[in-house]
């Protein structure tokens, strides 16, 4: 089964705060999966369907432009 991952972007330009999840994590569609700070706003990353977390591109505290992957999900 060779699905195409999923991919799980920023909605903004901002550092990121928490991952809150990590590899191998199953996660349902809405489910926070990074918090994104951004002007002193918190602002969650939800996952945008159902899967498993497959790879975490970004670690705490860096800094991310809109629409860079986060992570990927399967």
């Amino acid at each position: 089964m060779s699905a195409k991952p999923i991919e799980v972007t920023a909605h903004i330009t901002g550092t990121v705060w928490k991952i809150e999840v990590k590899v191998g994590d199953k996660v349902e569609e809405g489910q926070t999966c990074v918090i994104l700070e951004s002007m002193k706003m918190e602002m969650p990353v939800e996952a945008p369907e159902a899967g498993t977390v497959k790879e975490i591109r970004v670690s705490e505290s860096q800094a991310v432009d809109e629409g860079a992957v986060l992570i990927t999900l399967e």
